[in-house]
Formats: structure tokens, C-alpha cells, sequence
């Protein structure tokens, strides 16, 4: 995929727009609409991971993300969107982050990525692969009780980051570790799930009598 190289023009003309105007979601991609799924999952990932929960929004992005690999597993020629994420107008300072980010991932990626393990990156398997890892990461960061935990979008978010990377250069090891982020994630989130069970049952158990005659 040697069109990442030529993301870094285009996202600098964005970022450049959007100080003179505001350049929404649709527009963005717009500048971007030669570009493949992995490319444009990278650019729609990056807002998403921050440390912090950014409420509601995440659940519109993970769906987006989801909706993004449902369409490569079934070989949509080019991504589709739904309307409320296209509507969505960054800053003029969000732009620039994400246009500092990419250009950061695009630099290190062209220099630790080669052609590795080319059965996870390589034809309908690779695709299938990139396609699942879309799919249960754009899931995870959909999930509304999540957003109640920190990282919450990050981890999630660094495995369909891997995911893309693991394009550049067909690199499968970005494969392996994005799965790995993915199984990391379930665990987490099934961690916090039933940390709040445990602890509404403590509850629970130590509620007077009159107000157990309530519940």
C-alpha cells in the first residue's frame, strides 16, 4: 500500500482549510475517496483514542468502524458512511492532531514494517482478518457501559490501528498484535463488567431489610 505516502499532502490541505473554514467529516473524506478502507479506518481511529471516555461519540465511531469491516468482508469496492458521522465538524486544533499523529504513525511504520507472516495480510485471508479485526474492535468501543472506563476506546483503538499498519508493507506481525489487542480488550471490559456485578451484589447484601422489600 504505497498510497500512505501520498496521505500526508492531502491531510496537510485539511488541516490547512480547516483554519480559513471547518471542514467536517465529509469533506475530509472526501479529499481522501481514492484512498483504501485502512487509510480511512486510521483516520477515523485516531479521534477516538484518547485516554479519557468521549461518551456517545465513541459508540457513532465504533459502529462506523464495524460497519467499515462488514463492508471490506464483503468486498465493497469503496467505504460508505452513515450521515451523523459525516456531519461531525473537528477544529481546526483536532485536525492538526491528526494530521501530527498520522504523519508520526506513516514515519515509524515505513520504518519497522517489512513483509512478515504474509498469510495474515496476503488475499481473502488477509482481508477476512483486517475485515474481524474492524469488526469486534468497532464493537468494543461501541459497548455504552464502557463508557464509563478509562481507556475504554484505546485499546480497542491500537488493534484496528495494527490493523492498518499491518497494510503498508504487508506486514502480518501488526496482524498478530492487533489480535492480541483485541483478546486484551474482551478481557478488560469483562474484567470492569464484572467488577460492577460483584460489587452491586456486595450492595445489595448489605442493604437494610426494609429497603430489600423494595428491590
Amino acid at each position: 500500500m504505497k498510497d500512505y505516502q501520498k496521505l500526508i499532502p492531502i491531510l496537510k490541505k485539511i488541516e490547512k482549510l480547516s483554519e480559513s473554514n471547518p471542514i467536517s467529516i465529509k469533506k475530509a473524506l472526501a479529499e481522501l475517496d481514492h484512498f483504501g478502507f485502512s487509510l480511512i479506518a486510521l483516520i477515523l481511529v485516531l479521534p477516538f483514542m484518547q485516554p479519557f471516555p468521549v461518551g456517545p461519540l465513541s459508540v457513532i465511531g465504533g459502529l462506523t468502524i464495524a460497519a467499515l469491516g462488514i463492508q471490506l468482508l464483503k468486498r465493497k469496492p469503496f467505504p460508505v458512511l452513515p450521515k451523523r458521522l459525516l456531519v461531525i465538524t473537528p477544529s481546526n486544533k483536532s485536525w492538526k492532531w491528526i494530521t501530527k499523529v498520522c504523519i508520526f504513525i506513516i514515519y515509524w511504520a515505513k520504518k519497522i514494517t517489512r513483509p512478515r507472516l504474509l498469510y495474515f495480510v496476503s488475499n481473502e485471508t488477509g482481508t477476512k482478518f483486517e475485515g474481524g479485526i474492524f469488526i469486534l474492535g468497532g464493537l468494543l468501543m461501541a459497548i455504552p457501559f464502557a463508557m464509563l472506563l478509562p481507556l475504554n476506546n484505546f485499546f480497542p483503538g491500537l488493534a484496528i490501528l495494527f490493523a492498518t499498519i499491518a497494510q503498508f508493507e504487508k506486514d502480518g506481525i501488526f496482524i498478530v498484535l492487533a489480535i492480541f489487542w483485541i483478546i486484551f480488550s474482551i478481557l478488560y471490559f469483562s474484567l470492569f463488567a464484572y467488577g460492577l456485578y460483584y460489587l452491586g451484589s456486595e450492595g445489595m447484601q448489605h442493604l437494610p431489610e426494609w429497603a430489600l422489600q423494595f428491590s
